[in-house]
């Protein structure tokens, strides 16, 4: 009978391949949401921010790869170095680990509050719902629970920041409402470069549904949702201004350039202006404290300055 010996080379690349599921992520997903638990907790010690990026990594990691063992045909076209269509991992073993995430989510999450627990059960539902279950085949559903999940993650994290792991304040459920708004409306930014390999799965987004619209509808959302945003949370005006110039601009190069380069060009940017948005929350809390939380008091000083006019 043969002795296994331990390889660390094998355990440092079997690492490296679980990472890969989530690379493409982590300027979207991983870095927002960690951004936005650090501000809308806020954080209550720095050893916290290990607790909650781990927390946030592993439930992205679950969405992940019960999302690329469905489809490894697309990412053979639009992400050729993730591990399944790299070869570094099978299906078969890549969906044992989809199953085994579960448990781990949970029983982390189960350390912390059940009311942590109750939004990984969620978040884990919704993963079920959107992959096993064809929830990203139209473009209306696969935005919505995209959002839902977002702001899943982004509820999870601020849980496990927060010096009290049972409830979000008011300006954090606030902010987490706002993402999902927001993000549920702009997502198909990300879409666009992706276009052809969702061709081929037959997944139908809004840039191959609506392809003009869509570019429309993204060029005025952006920057539109920039001035609500500042607005809402009272940025002072050198920061408003700047938010809104980056909005705009980036809203324009969806309408203006079109090539699958200026697409993944211009997903950075979405990314970094969806980033920008995550950090509002401290800056409430730095002008205003905790006791207050934003409202929508301005929208009644426009409309009645409207109706006055």
């Amino acid at each position: 009978m043969g002795i296994r010996t331990f390889e660390p080379l094998k355990i440092f690349s079997d690492l490296y391949t679980v990472f890969l599921f989530t690379r493409s992520d982590i300027r979207i997903a991983l870095i927002p949401v960690t951004l936005f638990a650090v501000a809308a907790a806020p954080l209550s010690s720095p050893l916290r921010l290990l607790d909650t990026v781990l927390w946030i990594w592993l439930h992205l990691l679950q969405f992940n790869v019960a999302n690329q063992i469905k489809a490894p045909e697309e990412d053979k076209i639009n992400k050729p170095s993730r591990p399944i269509p790299a070869g570094r991992i099978t299906v078969h073993d890549a969906t044992t680990l989809r199953w085994a995430l579960v448990p781990i989510c949970l029983a982390y999450s189960a350390l912390y509050s059940a009311q942590l627990t109750f939004v990984s059960l969620s978040m884990l539902l919704f993963t079920a719902w959107y992959n096993e279950h064809d929830g990203d085949k139209e473009p209306l559903s696969k935005n919505l629970l995209t959002a839902v999940m977002y702001g899943c993650l982004e509820m999870g994290g601020t849980l496990v920041a927060a010096r009290d792991h049972t409830q979000v304040s008011d300006t954090g459920m606030i902010a987490a409402e706002l993402t999902v708004a927001v993000f549920s409306s702009t997502l198909h930014a990300q879409d666009f470069k992706d276009a052809d390999g969702d061709r081929e799965t037959g997944r139908r987004t809004f840039p191959i549904a609506y392809p003009v619209l869509s570019r429309i509808a993204i060029g005025l959302a952006i920057p539109l949702w920039s001035i609500f945003l500042a607005l809402l949370w009272e940025l002072d005006a050198l920061s408003a201004t700047a938010f809104v110039a980056y909005g705009c601009y980036v809203g324009t190069r969806f309408m203006l350039y079109h090539t699958k380069q200026d697409d993944k060009r211009s997903c950075k940017h979405y990314s970094t202006w969806f980033s920008l948005h995550h950090l509002f929350p401290a800056y409430w809390y730095y002008h205003h404290g905790a006791n207050g939380y934003p409202s929508l008091a301005f929208l009644e000083h426009i409309l009645n300055g409207s109706i006055v006019a």
